[in-house]
């Protein structure tokens, strides 16, 4: 019997293609990474019986990333990531450990069937779950065919079992097409990223912006914004004239007649065919037409226009709209929601769909009169031969999806009940009048067949008054003609459905990633979102690209990315050559960026303009330990502290708050040091600014606080207040917090745990002492007398924080990021997780933790 193993992109999805394809009869258990679960079922594979274990990814396995000493800011010239540095995979979530878990579901199996998601991406999945199994798949005889990708659409009975029966394989072009547009993205985003991040940063305080960044996608979809902004500030607006007239055909009510003119820019034009015109007394009918018109139903629903829709009707952002469309498609609602197509297949069976929505009351009505009298083809679109159009495989009710999921839903389902509708029919009706020498003309609207209107009512013809019957020759009087007087208006900022149009038109990024890089603008402070949805550019935002535009437009010009774009999809067709895109295309933006960083002073002359140097930005706070006058601390984004006099600027902890750490200096360099804080919930710790940007010992990185320095006898370093080894990481070690009485707590230097103990006590001290079951650091606990929880109404006492009985009841894990492994379906390791007897600095021991201790630590923190 063969072992046949099998991927989806996504845990729920590979339940629901399990319970497909075993028709129920499966059974599951957790993967050892506790994310994905593993579906075995026995069955047929191609005429042979087989075992079948169906499981999943989370998305990407690997990620592109520089080699470990080209990810550092200070010691590599930006100008040597085009080329020079090497890049590697690395898994996308290290947490997960995916590369482990495929390879010990993988181990023993015969075959492989690829369930990921059928785009570009999911291609390039797939080679990431080969690379990982392959070499621990059972070897192939010569011939013998191992790998299948399964294609799909939609998690129907139908769509899956068409799927299994019609595997074919994964496409390597398309998957290159990925590779190539990741490195480019790396290595252009991050050279010019760090460029102008390290440069703006350094002599501005005030961008608000923890990183100034640039994409070769991102920057142009800026651009965009940026030039609407541009034509609104530039705009003048000019004053007009409309020549206005009123007829009574009947005695009750007028009609309004529109110019044949429109409008004059001149008034005394204007005053002249007013003159002209009021010396007639009635308007003669010229002649009147009518003509039955039509109001095409709408193209299938595609992408694009699910994001232009969620965006200017429903009020979701383009991000936010994706993730609920994801969502929907997983769970069997609707299709693949990522599509370029607007035309349904020959094949494609369109009343089945429809049968599904027969019993929903919203339109219930509607799809019974399309089922029994017939329903109309959609019209013909385009077809980029991905997926059919965006459709609802399945009935849903309000209850069931609730809030913005049905909100979704019940426009994508209308939107399809729409394409299989009649088009809407109306008569209008044009009736051209004179008034001396000036022609006027009013027009009306008569619905004869509301067609798809009916169930999309938004697209509906307006209801209007009535024309009067006349014919030619007829003649009604004159109730009044008046010159309105009016002005042009500006355009309004871009709404994100008018930037996707933008986008989609210029080829900037494709539909899966068209929503990323609008959040990216929004997330960068490039652009805030207004009511309406509109995009309205940062100052930040503004003079980037206007430097840009200084400096080389076509950095942020659409051209040039549209034209990669085409390359790209060339690899992906087996037409270009991906090593030869690549080269070509780094070597282009080398040159360009050599030129920006050569005209980098273009842009600083904008900067100087809308922002302040550092030397005027912040607050004093803190002094230097150079020059020992005060550092001011600036708040906007990154927060840093900068000293004018040494012309010096420091990096601090982002996403929370500093303050003065009672005056007291740093011992290695006299800089007064300052306390972080995440809040009164969180973590705080104090930390000199200059060891924070300059570590002081071999065994400490950039970026490390108080809690972290190696410092054998600072009372703040981590060898003085050091407790043990965290009970939930595996390198962070619990410090004592000694800011944070009365209510006080140790945290965890590497994770998010916290824990809280000695509540109301006078004093606690790390003592020099060891524990001798775990190693780790005794506490000397000091209360006051009357609020001493201590036994026989003791004050004082000493002893560890993990074995001492007395101290059971005094200490509480409040906060963790991640629950403990012996917690996690048994999955956990139940050792020590290699802490061993490896010394702490400063000479204390790491505390081991036994077997036997590890049910009473469970105990104490969960």
């Amino acid at each position: 019997m063969k072992t046949v193993l099998m991927v989806a992109e996504k845990p729920s999805l590979a339940q629901s293609i399990a319970k497909i394809l075993s028709r129920g009869s499966m059974s599951s258990r957790k993967g050892l990474n506790g994310a994905c679960s593993v579906h075995e079922y026995t069955g047929s594979f191609i005429g042979q019986s087989a075992h079948f274990k169906m499981t999943s990814v989370c998305g990407h396995v690997m990620t592109l990333d520089f080699i470990g000493k080209y990810n550092s800011w200070d010691k590599v010239d930006p100008a040597e990531l085009f080329s020079k540095a090497p890049t590697e995979k690395k898994e996308a979530n290290p947490k997960l450990t995916m590369v482990k878990f495929l390879q010990v579901e993988g181990r023993g199996c015969d075959c492989i069937v690829l369930w990921l998601d059928c785009d570009k991406e999911g291609e390039n999945i797939c080679f990431e779950v080969l690379d990982a199994v392959l070499p621990v798949m059972n070897k192939p005889r010569s011939t013998e065919r191992t790998i299948y990708r399964a294609k799909f659409s939609s998690i129907t009975d139908t769509d899956i079992c068409n799927a299994m029966n019609h595997l074919g394989e994964p496409n390597r072009n398309e998957a290159l097409s990925v590779d190539a547009r990741q490195e480019l993205d790396l290595r252009i985003g991050c050279a010019f990223t760090r460029f102008q991040t390290k440069y703006f940063q350094g002599k501005y305080g005030n961008l608000d912006s923890s990183l100034i960044s640039f994409g070769p996608c991102q920057t142009p979809t800026l651009g965009f914004c940026v030039e609407r902004h541009d034509k609104i500030q530039s705009f003048k607006p000019e004053t007009y004239w409309v020549l206005q007239a009123k007829v009574n055909p009947e005695k009750e009510s007028s009609l309004t007649l529109d110019w044949d003119r429109v409008r004059v820019f001149d008034r005394e034009i204007a005053q002249m065919f007013l003159n002209i015109t009021k010396m007639v007394k009635e308007a003669k009918v010229e002649s009147v037409s009518k003509k039955e018109k039509v109001k095409q139903r709408p193209l299938a629903l595609n992408t694009v226009e699910m994001l232009r829709v969620a965006s200017a009707a429903l009020g979701m952002g383009p991000q936010h709209a994706m993730q609920i469309a994801e969502r929907l498609y997983t769970q069997g609602y609707i299709s693949y929601p990522r599509t370029e197509t607007t035309h349904y297949p020959e094949n494609f069976d369109l009343k089945g769909c429809l049968r599904q929505q027969a019993n929903n009351p919203y339109w219930a009505e509607t799809v019974k009169a399309l089922l029994s009298e017939g329903i109309n083809r959609p019209r013909k679109g385009h077809d980029a031969g991905d997926h059919p159009p965006i459709t609802p495989m399945r009935a849903a009710t309000e209850a069931e999806l609730g809030g913005d999921g049905w909100r979704l839903y019940e426009y994508i389902t209308r939107h399809f009940i729409a394409t299989v509708s009649a088009d809407c029919k109306y008569l209008q009706t044009t009736i051209s009048f004179s008034i001396g020498p000036e022609r006027f003309t009013c027009i009306g609207k008569v619905v004869t067949s509301p067609g798809f209107t009916e169930i999309m009512p938004w697209h509906s013809i307006p209801l209007e008054e009535s024309l009067p019957h006349c014919e030619k020759g007829d003649l009604f009087p004159i109730d009044e003609i008046k010159l309105l007087e009016k002005q042009t208006s500006p355009p309004d900022y871009l709404t994100e459905a008018e930037l996707i149009t933008l986008m989609e038109k210029h080829g900037i990024g494709t539909d899966a990633s068209i929503p990323v890089h609008i959040n990216n603008i929004c997330q960068r402070n490039y652009v805030t979102v207004e009511s309406g949805r509109r995009l309205k550019p940062t100052n930040l935002g503004i003079v980037l690209v206007h430097g840009y535009y200084k400096i080389d437009a076509e950095l942020v010009l659409p051209t040039i990315r549209s034209a990669v774009e085409k390359q790209l999809n060339l690899i992906a067709l087996g037409k270009a050559n991906y090593h030869q895109v690549l080269e070509h295309t780094l070597d282009i933006f080398k040159r360009k960026f050599h030129y920006f960083v050569d005209s980098i002073a273009g842009m600083d002359e904008l900067m100087e303009v809308s922002f302040s140097p550092l030397a005027a930005t912040g607050k004093p706070l803190s002094r230097c330990g150079k020059c020992h006058r005060f550092m001011k601390y600036i708040q906007a984004k990154p927060s840093r502290l900068h000293c004018s006099h040494c012309d010096d600027t420091y990096s601090l902890p982002q996403n929370g708050t500093i303050k003065l750490y009672k005056e007291l200096r740093c011992p290695l360099d006299d800089f007064e040091l300052v306390l972080w804080s995440s809040g009164s919930r969180g973590k705080s710790y104090p930390l000199c600014p200059y060891c924070y940007n300059h570590p002081p010992f071999r065994d400490m990185k950039k970026g490390m606080g108080c809690n972290e320095c190696t410092h054998p006898t600072c009372q703040h370093s981590l060898s003085m207040l050091g407790i043990g080894q965290c009970v939930e990481c595996e390198n962070g070690v619990l410090v004592l917090d000694s800011t944070s009485g009365p209510k006080w707590k140790m945290a965890c230097n590497k994770c998010n745990v916290i824990v809280h103990f000695f509540e109301n006590a006078h004093k606690v001290r790390v003592s020099p002492e060891t524990c001798d079951l775990c190693d780790a650091a005794l506490v000397d606990v000091d209360f006051n007398k009357a609020k001493s929880p201590l036994p026989g109404d003791e004050t004082q006492h000493s002893g560890c924080v993990f074995c001492d009985p007395v101290f059971q009841d005094l200490v509480e894990l409040k906060h963790a990021a991640m629950r403990h492994p012996m917690h996690r379906g048994g999955q956990g390791k139940r050792q020590g997780r290699g802490r061993g007897k490896g010394r702490r600095p400063g000479g204390r021991l790491n505390p081991k933790k036994p077997k036997d201790k590890m049910a009473a630590l469970a105990a104490y923190f969960v």
